[in-house]
């Protein structure tokens, strides 16, 4: 395995505030219990030039479920709209220093955005160190952007069952424990917790701490220790198919592809009738 880093420094960032190909996207997300809305913070500073990427807008709202992949051609003039143009560079960041930016990121390279990175400590780090702010809406001339969805990195519910029903396939979750264990309740009403039968659990902030990825050897560690083995293919999921995308990056981190990321996530199949486990 060869590792590759998804991440650019604020450093760099400062440094190529202006360049003419880069676009710099705000994916801040919260989930509905913290109370914070990441288009109103975006309103009232953001790093300058950048757009808001909001995943709950720029998603197929015909399914029920939480910010599900949209179309092609509504992704393209949804993206096109900000400014987001074919052969552009684009660096994601979110408020929470590392959160919903790593979906934001996974969804730009699904749709075939080929230089995406993620800003490494995000907002936070970049606020901390006392780098240019601005407010209001973004402002950005349009652009053309061709997209084309690679279907095989997305993993539907029926993916997700062939690999539950196999031996192959490893399901790996990224909600808290006691949501995977059933023992607390979901974020989302009507929800029940539990987990996927089969699947195994690495809470995401086992691997995230203070807005970063913790370092390849303890991501490896983390990995090994839920019982993940790294000569199987993965499946990511969640609650709603956002940080299973950080795990995709801190696989990705230490040079383990993972296979698909389940779109639909714990949403989808808790509220599909499909089999439910509960405890560790």
């Amino acid at each position: 395995m060869t590792a590759s880093s998804p991440f650019v420094s604020t450093e760099w960032l400062a440094a190529n505030l202006s360049a003419p190909d880069l676009v710099i996207v705000d994916g801040s997300w919260h989930l509905p219990p913290s109370g914070r809305n990441g288009k109103a913070e975006f309103l009232e500073r953001h790093i300058p030039g950048a757009v808001f990427f909001d995943i709950d807008a720029i998603a197929d709202d015909s399914t029920g479920l939480p910010h599900m992949l949209p179309t092609p051609t509504a992704f393209a003039a949804a993206v096109g709209a900000l400014g987001i143009g074919d052969g552009l560079r684009v660096v994601v960041y979110d408020g929470s220093g590392l959160f919903s930016a790593p979906r934001v990121w996974w969804t730009l390279k699904a749709f075939g955005v080929r230089e995406v990175l993620i800003l490494d400590g995000g907002m936070p780090k970049w606020v901390e160190e006392g780098r240019p702010t601005e407010s209001g809406p973004a402002i950005r001339a349009p652009a053309v952007f061709s997209a084309r969805l690679d279907r095989s990195i997305v993993a539907d519910i029926a993916k997700v069952e062939t690999a539950v029903a196999g031996s192959i396939i490893q399901v790996l979750d990224a909600r808290p424990a006691d949501r995977f264990a059933g023992t607390a309740p979901e974020p989302r009403p009507g929800i029940s917790s539990g987990h996927i039968p089969g699947s195994l659990n690495l809470p995401f902030n086992r691997i995230v701490k203070d807005g970063h990825l913790v370092s390849p050897e303890n991501v490896r560690a983390a990995l090994l220790d839920v019982g993940l083995d790294l000569d199987r293919p993965v499946v990511t999921t969640c609650g709603s198919g956002v940080s299973a995308a950080i795990l995709w990056v801190a696989l990705e981190s230490i040079g383990k592809m993972p296979l698909a990321l389940y779109d639909g996530s714990w949403a989808e199949w808790a509220s599909s009738g499909k089999p439910i486990a509960s405890a560790p």
